[in-house]
C-alpha cells in the first residue's frame, strides 16, 4: 500500500470511520487498550496497528479486525512504548542473548558499557552481538576500559602520546556506532584520571554527536564535588550529560539530593544539557573492592598483594577500609553489606558481611570486617549489595522531571549468583510500588521517564512513543497488578502484570509466556552531529 493510502485510512480512523481489510493489512491489531504514549500526555483509549515492525496507526475510531493477521485484546491494559534502559550491564550478552531478565520487565532497548567499563573495540563486539537478541542494545565507549588498555593501572596523568591514543580510541568507537563516552571515576583506573583528561576524551565524543554518562567520582562523602565535576565536564566539552544511577550514598549524605537536584536545575539554566537516571531501590550494588582505599590498589593485583603483606601498609589499608564501612558503603553496620557473588564459597551468597565474620569465629567489629574485605579482594573479589540509601532521597530524585528510570542491572538467570533485585524488577517496581501504591509519580509521568526521555537523550527519534511511524517496540501491562517480585532475600523472580512485550512488532513475551522470538538488533548512534545545547524533551 502506498503512503498516501495509509494516510487516507488514518484520516478515516481519526474521524471514527472503519478501516476494512481491503483498505489496509496489518500484522497485529491491539484493540481496546489504554494508550500511555510516552510523552507525559494524558492516557486515552485507542487501537494500535502494527505492520512490518512499525506502528501504522493509533486511533480512537473503529477498526475492522479482519485486516489483521493477529488481534491482541488489551481491554483493561495499558499500551505503552517499550522501556529504554539507559544503564544496563550487558557483559554476559553473548551467553544470554534472550535477555529474559530485562525483557520480562518491558525493556525493549538496553544500553551497555556503563560506568566506564565494558568491551573494546566496539565494532568487533557489535558485529558478534548483532543477531538473535531478545531486545535491542546500544553501547558506550568505556573510559576505564581504554585507559586500562593504554596505561594499565597507573596512578598518573597520561603522556601526550597516551592521551592521543585514548582520544583515537574514543573516535574509533564513536565511528563504529557508540552513543557516547561513559566514565566510572569511582572505579579503577578511572579514579586516577584528572578532570582535564576526561574533558579531552568527552570532546571527542561530543564532536561525533555523542553524550557523556558518568558514575560520579564520589556518591557518598564528596557527592557534591562529584556532581560539580560531571557538570563541569559537560560545560567544558559542550556535551549532553547523564548523571547515572544518581543517589546519595551513606547516612552522612542522606538528604543531599535537595542540593544535587538544585545543581542540575542551575546547570541547565546556565546552558549545560544534563539529566540523571535512577533505579528505584534503597540499596546499591558493586564490588567489595570499593571499600579498600584506591591508593592500595594502584598498579594492579600484584602491587596490592605486596602492600597488604606489609604490616605498616596493611594497617593503613584497614583504617581506610573501616572509614568506608563507617561512612559510605557500610553505615557502621556489617549487616548493611550483603554478599552477592562469592565464587569460592557460594553458600555465603545472600548473607551479610556480619555473618561471614561470625562464621570465622570473630567478633563482628569494623576491624574484623575490614580484614575479611581485604582477604576477599586478595582472592579475586566479591560482589555485594549495600543497604545505604534513604527512601526520601529515592522518592525526591524520582520526582524530578529530568530524571529517567534505569536499572543498573545485570543480565541474570535464576540460580546464578544472588543479584540485586533491580536485575528483574526495576521498571515494574516503579509502576507498581511508586505509581500505584505510593503515588510518587503519575502513570503518564513514570512511563515518560522510561521511554521518550531516554530516547530523546540518546537521539532515538523513532522510539519511545506510541505514534504513527514509530518502531513497534511496545509493552502491554496491567496497571492494577504490575509489580516486581524479586526481593533482596530472593531476587530471582520475574515480575507480574506484563502479558505482552513486542520488539520491532514481534512478541517476545506473549500472554505472559517468554517466546523463542529474538528480533532485537544492535542500535548504532544516529548519524550526524547533534549540538550540545540545552534541549527540552517531551513532557517538559
Amino acid at each position: 500500500m502506498s503512503f498516501r493510502a495509509i494516510s487516507v485510512s488514518i484520516v478515516l480512523l481519526a474521524a471514527g470511520g472503519t478501516v476494512l481489510a481491503a483498505q489496509q493489512r496489518y500484522d497485529i491489531l491491539i484493540t481496546g487498550g489504554t494508550v500511555v504514549d510516552g510523552t507525559g500526555s494524558p492516557r486515552f483509549r485507542a487501537d494500535v496497528g502494527v505492520r512490518d515492525g512499525r506502528i501504522v496507526f493509533v486511533t480512537q475510531g473503529t477498526v475492522d479486525p479482519t485486516g489483521a493477521s493477529r488481534v491482541i485484546d488489551a481491554q483493561g491494559l495499558v499500551v505503552a512504548p517499550g522501556f529504554i534502559d539507559l544503564h544496563a550491564h550487558l557483559e554476559s550478552l553473548l551467553r544470554m542473548r534472550d535477555m529474559e531478565s530485562h525483557v520480562r520487565q518491558g525493556v525493549t532497548t538496553a544500553m551497555g558499557n556503563p560506568d566506564g567499563g565494558g568491551f573494546y573495540p566496539i565494532g568487533v563486539s557489535l558485529a558478534r552481538a548483532d543477531s538473535a537478541l531478545g531486545a535491542n542494545v546500544g553501547f558506550f565507549v568505556g573510559h576505564n576500559t581504554i585507559r586500562r588498555q593504554v596505561m594499565g593501572m597507573a596512578d598518573r596523568a597520561p603522556s601526550v602520546t597516551e592521551l592521543g591514543r585514548m582520544r583515537a580510541m574514543v573516535a574509533r568507537g564513536m565511528g563504529e556506532g557508540a552513543f557516547g563516552l561513559s566514565t566510572g571515576l569511582f572505579y579503577l583506573p578511572g579514579t586516577f584520571a584528572a578532570q582535564d583528561e576526561v574533558v579531552a576524551l568527552a570532546r571527542v565524543a561530543a564532536d561525533s554527536g555523542g553524550i557523556y554518562t558518568s558514575h560520579l567520582r564520589k556518591e557518598g562523602l564528596g557527592l557534591l564535588e562529584g556532581v560539580s565535576e560531571a557538570l563541569e565536564v559537560g560545560r567544558l566539552s559542550r556535551i549532553p550529560v547523564v548523571l547515572t544511577h544518581h543517589k546519595a550514598v551513606g547516612q552522612p549524605m542522606h538528604g543531599s539530593s535537595t542540593k544535587t537536584l538544585f545543581m542540575i536545575d542551575s546547570a541547565r539554566a546556565a546552558g549545560t544539557d544534563v539529566i540523571a537516571d535512577q533505579y528505584p531501590y534503597t540499596a546499591t550494588y558493586t564490588s567489595l573492592d570499593v571499600l579498600v582505599p584506591t591508593w592500595a590498589r594502584e598498579g594492579g593485583d600484584t602491587a596490592y598483594a605486596r602492600r597488604a603483606a606489609d604490616p605498616v601498609l596493611r594497617d593503613s589499608i584497614i583504617k581506610g577500609t573501616i572509614f568506608n564501612l563507617l561512612n559510605d558503603r557500610g553505615g557502621g553496620d556489617l549487616r548493611r553489606v550483603q554478599l552477592s557473588l562469592v565464587p569460592w564459597q557460594r553458600d555465603l551468597e545472600g548473607k551479610r558481611l556480619f555473618d561471614w565474620v561470625v562464621e570465622r569465629g570473630l567478633e563482628p567489629t569494623m576491624e574484623n570486617g575490614a580484614e575479611i574485605v581485604i582477604e576477599a579482594t586478595l582472592r579475586g573479589g566479591v560482589s555485594a549489595i549495600y543497604h545505604v540509601l534513604d527512601e526520601e532521597d529515592v522518592a525526591r530524585i524520582m520526582r524530578h522531571p529530568m530524571v529517567a528510570h534505569a536499572s543498573d542491572g545485570r543480565l541474570s538467570r535464576p540460580g546464578e549468583g544472588h543479584p540485586h533485585p533491580r536485575a528483574y524488577g526495576t521498571f515494574p517496581r516503579v509502576l507498581g510500588h511508586y505509581v500505584r501504591e505510593r503515588q510518587v509519580l503519575s502513570l503518564e509521568g513514570a512511563v515518560r521517564k522510561m521511554t521518550s526521555l531516554p530516547a530523546w537523550r540518546l537521539g532515538l527519534t523513532d522510539r519511545g512513543r506510541v505514534a504513527e511511524g514509530m518502531v513497534a517496540d511496545l509493552v502491554i501491562f496491567d496497571p492494577a497488578t504490575i509489580a516486581d517480585q524479586g526481593t533482596f532475600e530472593n531476587p530471582h523472580q520475574y515480575p507480574l502484570g506484563i502479558p505482552f512485550v513486542l520488539v520491532g512488532g514481534v512478541p517476545v513475551v506473549d500472554r505472559g509466556t517468554f517466546t523463542a522470538n529474538r528480533p532485537g538488533v544492535v542500535l548504532r548512534r544516529p548519524p550526524g552531529r547533534r549540538m550540545a545545547s540545552v534541549g527540552v524533551p517531551p513532557g517538559v
